[in-house]
């Protein structure tokens, strides 16, 4: 990668997508971003709007040509692939749908960056892929890869054809498996929004949130703004090998304490109540950061405390939609 890159984010106007632009243009490069507003918000780039080095397209990356012609007139040195269908329990109700959003537009990318000669693809995959998996904590290269929804199923097929076309076309492919994202953005009104977001906007609003299980359930939560970091050195540090990376912090919550953290930020009048278990939702998952460190020089530096006293405050955060 050049000192200044030029590089194209899909999924722009979204919620992981609006922090990483910021970050790309705040470190001094060119960004054009595209998005088709499906979920995405045009008030989330307000912060970019004005900058002389980003510009927005609107566009279905799904659709058959529709990035080719953008990746030639913007000619990025790489690409971040955000944007996709977000929800396991949207994937199990709609898997068509799923695999338009998800392995399809995958594959557009994929093609765009063989036939432009792209040479840097950043993706954003999950910790669904491993599943239901008893390894703790999750490791790229010993933990089996057993997804239990199309979502992760289709994260996971996404990961093996970037790395396929990689090694065929001689570009690099970061595959960056995200934990639990959590920040400003994230809509909270959605029944698809990040627990922590949800249940900050029920508690801001004197509301009981709605744990599904017994709450020993934990995760690997993490703050956008260190997955906008980890996107940005995957697009632009120079000389990386192809990688299927966690990005995490390596440290787990259940969702009791967490309800337990928020009630200190919110007073002490954060309650919840139960209901039962969602399909196709994961028990415990718990990544380890190591690789990540070792090849990208990520680590997190946002706590879940940290992350947590910002959400708490009446600011961007809390009104801004996904």
């Amino acid at each position: 990668m050049t000192k200044q890159s030029r590089v194209l984010v899909t999924g722009a106007a979204g919620f992981i997508g609006s922090h990483t632009c910021d970050s790309l243009l705040a470190a001094g490069h060119a960004v054009c971003g595209v998005d088709n507003f499906r979920t995405g918000r045009l008030e989330n780039l307000w912060s970019c709007s004005a900058h002389p080095e980003f510009v927005l397209r609107e566009g279905d990356v799904a659709e058959a040509g529709e990035l080719d012609e953008i990746v030639a007139q913007f000619a990025p040195s790489a690409i971040i692939h955000l944007a996709g269908l977000v929800s396991v329990q949207e994937s199990i109700a709609t898997p068509a749908l799923n695999f338009r959003l998800n392995v399809q537009a995958t594959h557009a990318i994929a093609e765009a960056a063989r036939k432009r000669s792209v040479g840097r693809v950043v993706f954003a995959s999950s910790a669904a892929v491993y599943g239901e998996s008893s390894r703790q904590a999750l490791n790229e290269a010993a933990a089996p890869c057993m997804p239990v929804s199309p979502y992760g199923a289709a994260k996971l097929a996404s990961e093996n054809l970037l790395l396929g076309y990689a090694r065929a076309y001689g570009f690099t492919a970061i595959c960056l498996r995200y934990f639990n994202v959590f920040g400003p953005r994230q809509d909270p009104g959605s029944q698809y929004s990040g627990v922590i977001t949800a249940f900050s906007r029920c508690f801001m609003e004197g509301r009981s949130a709605t744990i599904f299980g017994d709450g020993n359930q934990s995760r690997d939560f993490i703050s956008v703004r260190d997955i906008a970091r980890a996107n940005l050195l995957g697009a632009t540090l120079p000389s990386l090998p192809s990688s299927t990376l966690n990005v995490c912090s390596g440290r787990g919550t259940s969702l009791l304490e967490l309800v337990g953290c928020l009630s200190a930020h919110f007073g002490g009048s954060a309650k919840a109540e139960h209901a039962p278990e969602r399909p196709g939702d994961i028990r415990h998952s718990l990544g380890d950061p190591s690789a990540a460190k070792r090849i990208l020089g990520f680590q997190t530096a946002w706590t879940v405390d940290d992350g947590l006293g910002e959400l708490a405050q009446p600011a961007e955060t809390l009104i801004s939609p996904l």
